[in-house]
């Protein structure tokens, strides 16, 4: 199994290639929370990601058959990266498969690194399906995302800077997709302090382990949908398994809505951007999945922020629903002159900012003589929202709320 002297090893390895990332502590979400909250910001990270440090790691470990012979991966995106740039680096040829719906930022990026993509499958499964095909016909070697212990221990490397950054540290919140992440910070921090808790987070949209964990056997989903798509794996690997079984203290889920929000206040609050699977940690903590003290240190680990911007638009706007900043509303009003004029002044009346209206007298999901209206309002939390509702029916309008 993975030990602590293989995770130093790997730090030796990538230290001409790697960055130390900083650790912060967050005022702002130990007030929100109670706890003493350090972040980890692995978003700071060359390529934008943890996954450098594994893919380096690896590389650096090949032969001289393997390295003339070239790798080969399949990625999401950030490993996609990650084996490019270390890859390149090393002179070393790379192919990389990425799932169909690969965001565009994360194809554009691996190829800027050197690596040729290869566009396959409808999730990161399918897409090293068709990796392991190129393996087997070109001879290359095989980079595996997360079920190789040189990959594990390079993802590590996390645990040792976070124990060097914050000795004091009681408990690191790390997301899991595939375990490599979690299973190498895991072994490193037990390794230096025992006693510090290791809690691991999946998105509900691909949460295989804590199945896993409850039946000792690895289960793998049908399919995976999540906005984590950094983590949106079907299941565990095998080695990374083994470690989370003896080294990780609880594994817990969070929903995208939840992410959503995560990732707003890290943007708006801390001035920091990070993807769906960097934002799950802090979604965690944020809302209470796992038990901890008044005053404890709690560091979650932001692992990337490789967010594509037409999804990050999305995210934010959700996120900003769920906090209740953010309403859309539709209704049906008489067609004749003043009619918005008089809606309009309700919601003006309350205080709330209107950023669009759609006014439509052709619909036909209307009488002739009406108009769908849909309105797209900025509020200041759930309680400004009912009472933009409540003048609205109380006024007469039929109000249905779309977001």
């Amino acid at each position: 199994m993975l030990s602590v002297d293989d995770v130093e090893a790997a730090r030796d390895r990538i230290d001409d290639v790697v960055r130390w990332t900083p650790l912060e502590y967050s005022h702002q979400f130990s007030e929100m929370t109670g706890a003493d909250v350090h972040l980890k910001l692995e978003t700071f990270q060359r390529t934008g990601a943890f996954k450098i440090r594994g893919a380096t790691n690896r590389i650096a470990t090949l032969d001289d058959r393997a390295r003339e012979a070239g790798v080969v991966t399949a990625s999401a995106g950030n490993h996609a990266q990650g084996v490019a740039l270390a890859a390149s680096r090393s002179g070393v040829d790379a192919t990389i498969v990425m799932p169909e719906h690969a965001p565009i930022s994360k194809v554009e990026a691996t190829e800027r690194y050197g690596g040729r993509t290869v566009l396959h499958g409808a999730d990161y499964d399918e897409a090293q399906s068709k990796a392991h095909e190129i393996e087997r016909e070109e001879g290359r070697t095989y980079v595996h995302a997360f079920d190789d212990e040189m990959v594990m221990a390079g993802q590590g490397t996390i645990g040792l800077e976070i124990v060097d950054d914050c000795p004091e540290v009681d408990t690191v919140v790390v997301p899991v997709g595939g375990g490599g992440l979690i299973a190498g910070i895991a072994t490193a921090v037990k390794a230096r302090k025992p006693d510090v808790r290791v809690i691991g987070v999946q998105a509900e949209g691909a949460a295989s382990l804590p199945e896993s964990v409850r039946t000792g056997h690895i289960t793998e989903l049908d399919a995976v949908n999540t906005i984590a798509d950094g983590i949106a794996t079907r299941k565990v690997g095998e080695r990374p398994f083994e470690v989370i079984r003896e080294r990780v203290d609880e594994v817990v889920t969070v929903d995208d809505e939840q992410i959503a929000v995560a990732l707003t206040y890290l943007l708006e609050r801390s001035k920091t951007l990070v993807e769906g699977a960097g934002a799950v940690p802090l979604a965690a903590l944020l809302f209470d999945t796992f038990d901890y003290n008044e005053g404890e240190t709690i560091v979650p680990a932001l692992c990337g922020g490789n967010i594509d911007t037409n999804q990050l638009t999305t995210v934010l706007v959700r996120g900003l629903v769920e906090t209740g900043r953010y309403l859309k509303i539709r209704t049906v009003l008489k067609d004749r002159p003043g009619a918005l004029q008089d809606l309009v002044e309700i919601i003006s009346a309350k205080r709330a900012n209107i950023y669009a209206i759609q006014h439509d007298r052709t619909s036909r999901d209307v009488a002739m003589n009406e108009a769908d209206v849909e309105i797209d309002i900025e509020t200041r939390g759930h309680d400004h929202i009912g009472e933009v509702l409540d003048a609205l029916r109380g006024a007469g309008y039929e109000v249905e709320v779309l977001a």
